[in-house]
């Protein structure tokens, strides 16, 4: 992620602790290792892999002299990045918002060093409140104009119920490929790069399955490890689409050494959104990378033991199996 946010990685650390201490996040010999390791590499910020309160940002901060970001933050400035739509900016700003809220004490700190007196410690609590306030009211604007969005969406999705046409919705962990299926089903031409949340917005796009029967497709917002509950609960409104879909495509890539663990966090999130129940079809990408021809695939399916015997085996980029994937869609709609 840091790389996608624009950062240089000059070097990493890791601690292992069975809970974080609440004043560091970590111990005082990791923060005094830290320490040594940004004066060696000459980094201006560290970033933690973990969401950090208020409390812990302000400290490690004051103890590292140097800017601190977590990884709702980090997550943040990817989606501001990515959001092309009114709808994502909207989402991404009260998210961030409402991540900003509880450390604008931090950005008053310096009032606090200059010490006692007349005309110190008022003035920084004064502005700190008025800051508070205007926060305040911008996410109070901004949760009103979502709820906007989700009327207009329910309102779009009951217009769609009523014409019958069932919605086929594409999930997975981000960067496994779904905007490049939906572009190879539906010639959606929608913006992909080998990065993560390449594409923030969903699209969505008609489609003809084999029986001639159609649905619409879409491609939702790539799911990851850890996602914060700032961006769940901001995100709501387009995530809401996937309850009213009638089959879900769960798109793995097969290639990536964490595919398990990115299975994993995909089903976390929709047990979350309690959506585990949902009929779903398992769809395994990227096997270009493993396979020479798609008449390998076939082969790769026989050798391999821990492939799920229900998945289908396709590579989106190159066109492989998608016919295979269209027959299933159109199976298993017929059943439901």
């Amino acid at each position: 992620m840091t790389v996608t946010a624009g950062a240089e990685v000059v070097g990493a650390s890791i601690q292992r602790r069975q809970s974080p201490t609440p004043a560091y996040y970590v111990g005082k010999g990791k923060i005094e290792e830290l320490a040594e390791l940004k004066a060696e590499l000459g980094c201006d910020v560290v970033i933690f892999d973990d969401e950090l309160s208020p409390t812990q940002q302000r400290n490690l901060e004051d103890a590292l002299e140097v800017k601190i970001i977590d990884r709702t933050a980090l997550i943040l400035d990817i989606f501001a990045k990515r959001a092309q739509t009114h709808e994502g900016r909207l989402q991404v700003e009260l998210a961030q918002h409402q991540y900003l809220l509880p450390r604008l004490a931090g950005q008053w700190s310096h009032l606090e060093r200059l010490g006692g007196g007349i005309g110190t410690r008022g003035p920084g609590e004064t502005q700190i409140e008025t800051d508070r306030r205007l926060i305040r009211h911008k996410i109070h604007r901004l949760q009103k104009d979502i709820q906007q969005v989700r009327k207009h969406r329910a309102l779009y999705r009951r217009q769609r119920a009523k014409q019958g046409i069932p919605v086929v919705a594409i999930i997975g962990y981000t960067n496994a490929g779904k905007s490049t299926l939906l572009n190879a089903l539906s010639n959606a031409d929608v913006f992909v790069e080998d990065k993560l949340f390449a594409t923030l917005d969903p699209t969505t796009r008609r489609l003809t399955l084999p029986n001639k029967r159609e649905v619409l497709i879409s491609d939702t917002v790539g799911f990851i490890q850890k996602l914060p509950t700032t961006v769940v609960a901001a995100f709501r409104a387009t995530l809401e689409e996937l309850g009213e879909a009638t089959l879900l495509l769960h798109i793995l890539d097969i290639t990536h050494r964490n595919a398990v663990e990115q299975s994993i966090a995909v089903e976390e999130l929709l047990t979350t959104l309690e959506l585990n129940q949902k009929p779903r079809i398992t769809v395994l990408n990227k096997l270009d990378l493993l396979a020479s021809s798609e008449e390998d695939i076939m082969n790769f399916v026989s050798d391999a033991t821990d492939i799920p015997r229900d998945a289908v085996l396709i590579s989106a980029s190159r066109g492989w199996g998608l016919d295979r994937l269209l027959q299933r869609i159109a199976e298993t709609l017929a059943f439901l």
